[in-house]
């Protein structure tokens, strides 16, 4: 189990992080969401041994986790960080990226290892290509599958599919967290990407201004936002009487008292996102059907 308590860190006597607590158990996932500059990344470095914390400690079971202060070499086996900068070799292939640093002393077991975690990002195709010949989202996947070649107990991913091409990202989520799943390896994901939560993640901690501002099911801040910062994390939404209302919770009817006017349609595949004019205050709701700018529309709250 990983316990973080009472963690504090500062730069240069600016706060960062502030009173920091959660724990995450074997198996576990744990998804930090947050404005860019909130302090996701430096909490996955302080977690990794990367800095030293202010105030505060860091265990994964009984082990403290420190910082350079103390230790000469930063990180720990039983850890791996996966960080936006991916840190590759790049003249040599692929699978040797990633059986780098598994024992030659048993090749049989190397290679079906590398073949393994190489079909878990699905870059298998690609396992004699050199590196440096590779798009940036195909040196994420290398990273991701270097991280798990040596099993590690703790996984730490920032920003794990940023790079990596829509088309790739769904398929490439399943087989990833489904393998951390059945390996029982605790994995904490900072992310702007609800994508990389809802259906995974166990947990959800916000960071706002330094400090966890909730902490939760994905599930229950999902239907249960308190505020506006987590609410739009997980899609358009408007706030009518003071409720959180998405865009998807917005229908269209023969007549009520939520009369908006069209200012604006957007085709997202699947329905129309419509932007209008409610009362001078700015609604969108989803549609089936286009609707044409200027057109009144009649909207009911359905929860």
């Amino acid at each position: 189990m990983l316990n973080v308590k009472q963690l504090n860190f500062s730069y240069d006597q600016t706060p960062i992080l502030k009173d920091i607590n959660f724990s995450v158990n074997a198996g576990e996932h744990l998804a930090i969401i947050g404005e860019s500059g909130s302090g996701k990344s430096t909490l996955l470095k302080l977690l990794y041994g990367e800095y030293d914390v202010t105030e505060g400690r860091v265990f994964w079971k009984s082990t403290e986790i420190l910082g350079p202060k103390f230790n000469l070499v930063v990180g720990y086996d039983f850890i791996k960080y996966v960080a936006q900068e991916f840190d590759l070799m790049p003249f040599i292939s692929v699978e040797e990226n990633v059986g780098k640093y598994l024992s030659n002393f048993f090749p049989k077991e190397k290679i079906e290892r590398t073949n393994e975690l190489l079909e878990v990002v699905e870059l298998s195709n690609f396992a004699k290509t050199k590196v440096k010949t590779l798009s940036g989202g195909q040196k994420q996947r290398v990273a991701l599958a270097r991280a798990l070649a040596k099993q590690p107990e703790l996984l730490l991913l920032d920003e794990p599919f940023s790079h990596i091409d829509n088309f790739k990202k769904q398929s490439l989520r399943r087989r990833l967290f489904k393998y951390l799943k059945d390996k029982n390896i605790a994995c904490i994901v900072a992310t702007h990407d609800s994508e990389d939560v809802l259906g995974y993640a166990d947990e959800m901690i916000v960071l706002h201004q330094a400090n966890i501002i909730a902490k939760n099911s994905p599930e229950q801040l999902y239907r249960h936002p308190e505020t506006p910062l987590i609410a739009s994390f997980f899609g358009e939404f408007n706030v009518i009487n003071d409720d959180f209302i998405y865009a998807h919770q917005l229908k269209v009817v023969a007549k009520s008292n939520l009369n908006a006017i069209v200012k604006q349609c957007y085709f997202k595949g699947s329905f129309y996102l419509i932007e209008a004019d409610f009362k001078g205050k700015t609604l969108f709701f989803e549609h089936r059907l286009k609707l044409d700018v200027g057109q009144s529309a009649y909207l009911e709250i359905t929860k």
